[in-house]
């Protein structure tokens, strides 16, 4: 564990679909994994253990040595009661913390708010992304929102009004159906490209970084770099937002989840090795998330929706280990099939928000929730 007087930096990365959380950290010695997960269980004998009880999919070998290394906190059994098992009302709960009606605020937007109440940097939150993120939306809080930091610039003009005008696209066609075309076109009509002017900034970003870190070819790691590239250049960015996926595993789950988890730990692995090549990882935590688990017994070829996941920080001030409880595979414990949350993830939230942001939790959540013991 360091200390830093340094301004404390989020980094969420988003595992968009429904990751299997079953297939992640896997209870590879429990008899009711192997019952459940007659075709797409992993064997024993693939699984990294990380105790005699749980253990990582086999393609996470980079996320174990994170988690070796005493760097990684695995909080078991999040999410909230009655899950929709819908993947755009779920999401929506998560981005905004509210379960019970149709939120229109994003909790990072609030925080965003927090930060900087008076716009000072249009900068304070970055997004990479084809759209923008409901969690980081609120009317007023600029963000700034780049598909592709390697071309955003290159063509004077052209680029950066297509990226801005795709991304404001997404946004209204993604939206609109949900909370109204008006709702929407008020946030854009507030913030509109004021909500992305940040991004010409960005630009600079690249010409000031070097590394010896050779990230992957794939669109996770490019956007890590991205993001890697923004932090070392000082700009003030306190919040990143990016995503991954799909990983929506209904069919064909064996291959498709293999390669999500070998993305994503390379890239996070290499994210977190060029911080720390550079000297400045000591004030930056990941959150890694996703809308919700799956099914506990597979369909044949995948996973059909499902309720309880498991959520990830990672960073060199978080106190590694394992936090909360596996909820149980007992069919009598089973809800429609899914393992049941056990930790709310307005408590994961709050942890993040006052003990790693150090802002007041409670406003942007909207009540009080469990918090564990991971940060600092």
């Amino acid at each position: 564990m360091t200390t830093t007087s340094k301004d404390p930096i989020l980094v969420v990365l988003q595992l968009t679909g429904g990751n299997d959380y079953l297939n992640t950290v896997i209870p590879y010695t429990n008899p009711l994994y192997r019952d459940n997960r007659p075709v797409v269980g992993v064997a024993e004998d693939r699984v990294l253990p990380l105790d005699d009880k749980v253990g990582f999919h086999p393609e996470m070998g980079p996320m174990k040595t994170i988690y070796d290394r005493g760097d990684m906190a695995i909080i078991h059994g999040v999410g909230y009661p009655n899950s929709p098992r819908s993947h755009f009302r779920s999401m929506d709960i998560w981005h905004t913390c509210e379960p019970d009606k149709l939120g229109t605020e994003g909790w990072l937007g609030k925080a965003t708010k927090d930060i900087d109440p008076n716009k000072e940097n249009v900068l304070t939150s970055v997004a990479f992304g084809a759209s923008l993120f409901r969690a980081l939306v609120l009317p007023g809080v600029p963000v700034a929102v780049v598909d592709d930091l390697d071309t955003y610039g290159l063509l004077p003009g052209i680029s950066e009004q297509t990226q801005r005008a795709r991304i404001l696209d997404r946004f209204a066609r993604l939206y609109s159906p949900a909370i109204g075309t008006g709702a929407v076109m008020d946030y854009l009509g507030q913030t509109g490209l004021d909500t992305l002017e940040g991004a010409d900034i960005l630009k600079q970003a690249p010409q000031m970084y070097s590394s010896s870190v050779e990230y992957p070819d794939t669109v996770i790691s490019k956007r890590l770099k991205g993001i890697a590239q923004i932090h070392m250049a000082n700009l003030g960015t306190r919040i990143f937002y990016v995503d991954h996926g799909s990983f929506d595993s209904h069919s064909n789950q064996v291959g498709m989840h293999d390669k999500l988890w070998q993305d994503v730990s390379q890239g996070v692995e290499c994210f977190f090795d060029d911080l720390k090549e550079h000297g400045v990882g000591d004030n930056v935590i990941m959150l890694m998330f996703t809308e919700f688990g799956r099914r506990t017994h597979d369909n044949g070829s995948g996973t059909d929706h499902g309720a309880g996941g498991a959520a990830f920080v990672l960073g060199e001030n978080v106190k590694g280990g394992q936090y909360g409880e596996y909820p149980s595979l007992e069919s009598r414990d089973l809800e429609q099939g899914d393992v049941v949350p056990n930790h709310d993830f307005r408590g994961l939230y709050s942890t993040i928000l006052e003990d790693w942001m150090h802002l007041d939790a409670k406003p942007i959540v909207e009540g009080s929730f469990e918090k564990f013991s991971y940060l600092g």
